[in-house]
Order: C-alpha cells, then structure tokens, then sequence
C-alpha cells in the first residue's frame, strides 16, 4: 500500500519537472523561486546546470520586463539572449544594450546547448511581463517549453553611438498539456488527495533583464504583501495537482465577493465561497491561459451564466445579461481591484465567441 503521505519536500533542481511542483504554483519572490529548484539564480534571467558530460545546459528562464525584442505568445515565446551587466543600459526603464551578445557568454551558451540536446525548459513569469499573462505581485511556474530555433539578428534599438547590436534570440514553444504533469501515477495519488483535502496555500511572487539587478535591487523592487511566505515549502503529494494559485490569488483580492452581482456566500465556518472563472475557457477549442489576467471571482450563479455566454462583458466593463434570471442583480460594470489586471483580450474573445453562436433575446 502506498504511502500517501510519504513525500515532504520538493525534488533538486534538473532538467524538466521539479519534483512536487505544478504548473501554476506562484512564488513572492526570486529567493523562493530558487528555493524550490525552479532556478538557479536570484538575478539571472536564464538558469543553469551542469549536464551528465559536465557542459552546462539551461535548466529554466525568467520573464519579468525583459527585452523589447522578447514576444510572449503564451505557448510561444521569444526570448533575447544574456549579456554581461556592463554591456546594457536602460531608457525610460526598458534594458538596451551597448555592443553585441555573443554565444560563447555562457548563458546563452547554455541554452543554446538545451536547444542542441533537446532538452525542455522551465519558464517562470514574473508581473511585469506581457499583461496578458502576468500574475499578481509575484512568480509563477508556467511549465516547460522547448526551444525550438535560435538565431543572432539585429536588436530593435543600436548601440547608443548608432552602430547595430547583435542579439542571440531564441524562439520556445510550450509542451502539450500531458506533458506538463508528473507521472499517471502520481497524478492519481494527487487527485485522490485533492478530493480529501483542501490544498494548501503556498507562497506567491526575468528580471528587468537577464543578469540585471542585484539581489537588493531585486528586493526594492517587489512589493510588500500582508501574507507570510516561507522560503521553501513543505510538500506533500497534493502539490502535485495543479495547486488553484491562480484562481485563489484573484480570489483573495476580492475576499470571495462575486465582481458581477457582488453576492458574498459565507460557510458555516464564516469562509468564504466564490469560484475562480475563466474568461477565455480553458482546453480546446478556446486554449485559454491559466493565469490571473483570464480569472473573475464570481458566485455560482456568475460563473454558470459567464460560461454559457449569457451574461458578456463589454470593453468599458459594462456587464451585459442576454438571458437567464437571477435571484441577485448583477452591477453595471465589473468590479475591479487595481491590482487585477483583466485583460480586454479575454474579455473580447468571450464576447465574439458567443455573439457569433447565437442572438441575444
């Protein structure tokens, strides 16, 4: 008989899945990052480790306001390599660079060698990433990629004496969801914990750019939260089912009030009960993102009627209901905190997904 209780801490840092660790799990800061095994640097925006030959490889990279060469598509990113602290600067706070990057740097030699050797890639993002994707005042692990071409071609910007600058650029592309997981067994393990116990809250948290800011830097520069986040957490088995961050994340902003109608449902215990929505669905056809920018926390009722297309939200958050009756009035506009940043792309595909499917009332 298995023990189900047997696992306590997460795996050392490899190659592909850290032992423990899902795909959503958010991070305060760097420093919890590293100490889950998710990276290997406080600083740098590419991770690395050395390989069974004794070369390094790249383990894992950071998006966190990187590059203005860098595209993050959700499932495809494109990524501008690593350069020694004393070949960038910044304009207006976007990173540039002075002279061209160069494979041999050992960064961008390391993934390079990933790429080479076929080796997937961890990718944490961080809030000031591309809006679409990024979380709330913290990191997330977004699962692996493969980085699938390299290139060196010129930068948007040249050096500040008008000569062009070389980049290394690398292009990555998210796995299938089935390999996002640890193994059918322990998936199985996870979801039997998962019905029986609630899931614990763990911690939530590239650089400017890769290899930039020091470690106090990198502290001035992430926000002060209410909540205690330990530095390394203590896991057992349920963290291997994707751990619902995201979707508690939002909901705490709210403290569980609908942003629809506004109902707040208490237990008897005086917790209280909301659900995390995906604006744009999850899985195909849709292939929405989990992530906050795509979640609303709404009652029961909300969440039905969002998900059948009657109730849609127009882009100035105006709530519109098609059809359906509820037994509490919804607002005119979406509630929204300044910290949830909805993105009005999720917002439009909703919208034009289900005017296109059937006519309102």
């Amino acid at each position: 008989m298995i023990n189900l209780f047997q696992y306590d801490v997460v795996g050392e840092r490899k190659i592909g899945h850290i032992e423990g660790i899902a795909p959503g799990a958010e991070f305060h800061r760097r420093v919890q990052v590293k100490g889950n095994h998710l990276h290997g640097h406080n600083r740098r925006g590419i991770s690395t480790l050395l390989d069974k030959d004794g070369r390094r490889i790249s383990d894992a990279i950071v998006l966190h306001g990187g590059y203005e060469d860098d595209r993050d598509d959700w499932d495809i990113i494109r990524y501008t390599g690593a350069s020694p602290d004393a070949d960038k600067y910044k304009v207006n706070g976007v990173p540039k660079l002075r002279r061209d990057q160069s494979w041999d740097y050992e960064d961008n030699a390391a993934l390079k060698r990933s790429y080479e050797r076929g080796h997937p890639v961890r990718v944490i993002r961080g809030w000031k990433g591309d809006k679409r994707f990024s979380p709330i005042d913290c990191y997330r692990y977004d699962g692996l990629y493969l980085v699938t071409d390299i290139r060196t071609t010129d930068a948007q910007s040249p050096a500040p004496d008008g000569t062009p600058v070389k980049i290394c650029q690398f292009d990555l592309k998210r796995l299938p969801d089935d390999r996002q997981y640890p193994t059918d067994v322990e998936r199985q393990i996870a979801d039997v914990l998962d019905r029986r116990h609630e899931v614990p809250e763990g911690g939530v948290g590239h650089e400017a750019a890769p290899d930039e800011a020091d470690d106090e830097a990198d502290a001035e520069d992430e926000p002060a939260r209410e909540e205690k986040f330990p530095e390394t957490r203590k896991v057992h088995v349920q963290r291997l089912v994707r751990d619902g961050a995201v979707t508690r994340n939002v909901k705490r902003l709210y403290d569980g009030e609908c942003q629809m109608c506004g109902l707040r449902l208490l237990g008897p215990d005086g917790k209280p009960y909301s659900e995390g929505a995906h604006i744009r669905p999850l899985g195909k056809p849709h292939r929405g993102p989990d992530v906050e920018p795509n979640v609303l926390c709404l009652c029961p009722n909300c969440h039905v009627g969002l998900d059948i297309g009657a109730i849609l939200i127009e882009d100035n958050w105006s709530i519109v209901v098609r059809s359906g009756a509820f037994g509490v009035q919804v607002r005119r506009k979406l509630k929204r905190r300044p910290k949830h940043k909805i993105h009005l792309d999720y917002v439009r595909y909703h919208r034009e997904w289900w005017l296109s499917r059937q006519s309102a009332p």
